[in-house]
């Protein structure tokens, strides 16, 4: 059986790393790069700069999630988040 993790290097900032993922994780930071006309390496050195604490791959993982759910609730406006 096939891990549903997948493990690709990428250069951030001049400096190869490697990032496990979910297929679905790689896909929409793909879509997300490509919406913004940037590589995919640019985006995630974009990422890496701007997080907090954790790790690289958890810190993708909250970016593409905030992302679709910020279109998410473009698309229904008058939806009030759960908290």
């Amino acid at each position: 059986m096939k891990s549903p993790v997948v493990k690709r290097s990428i250069v951030v900032a001049g400096h190869k790393t490697s990032v496990s993922l979910e297929e679905a994780f790689w896909n929409g930071m793909k879509e997300i790069s490509g919406l913004r006309n940037m590589t995919l390496s640019e985006l995630v050195g974009e990422i890496d700069g701007a997080r907090q604490q954790g790790n690289l791959s958890s810190a993708i993982r909250l970016f593409v999630l905030d992302y679709f759910k910020s279109r998410a609730m473009a698309v229904q406006p008058d939806k009030v988040p759960a908290q």
